[in-house]
């Protein structure tokens, strides 16, 4: 499921209280969150942003999201979500891993795909759009 990309980011987040249920363990839908900062991050690291995105005529769903859990994150934990650029050329996939920021402990593994659909037509691309596949390139030179 995860795959060591080409170009990553770390970022770290601090469980917040409104994120965990009585047990103090952070519910398992808000991992997608802390996915999606990872995700922001790594974007802004392309300098090619959601906001980019759809000024070049393009939005980017995902249409695939796998996650593994390990071990639950806790109220007050400092995770740090790792993102990888896996694959770009005719998708977006990223691969993530979460782990305590202390002991660097494994938490949770996840993989995401994106595609581009041309924003004015709706159509799939079987491709990632030039402007795209341009600003990995860049930002891996």
């Amino acid at each position: 499921m995860r795959s060591r990309g080409v170009l990553q980011v770390e970022t770290e987040i601090l469980v917040p209280f409104f994120d965990v249920d009585m047990l103090e363990i952070v519910w398992h839908g808000h991992y997608v969150k802390y996915l999606e900062v990872a995700r922001c991050a790594l974007l802004d690291r392309l300098a090619h942003t959601y906001m980019q995105m759809r000024d070049s005529g393009y939005a980017w769903p995902v249409i695939d999201l796998q996650l593994r859990y390990i071990r639950g994150a806790t109220f007050g934990q400092r995770i740090i979500v790792r993102a990888d650029l896996v694959e770009w050329e005719n998708r977006l996939k990223i691969s993530y891993l979460i782990t305590d920021a202390v002991t660097g402990e494994r938490l949770t593994r996840a993989s995401s795909v994106q595609v581009a659909v041309h924003i004015a037509s709706r159509e799939m691309q079987l491709a990632s759009p030039q402007v795209f596949v341009d600003a990995v390139q860049k930002a891996l030179a």
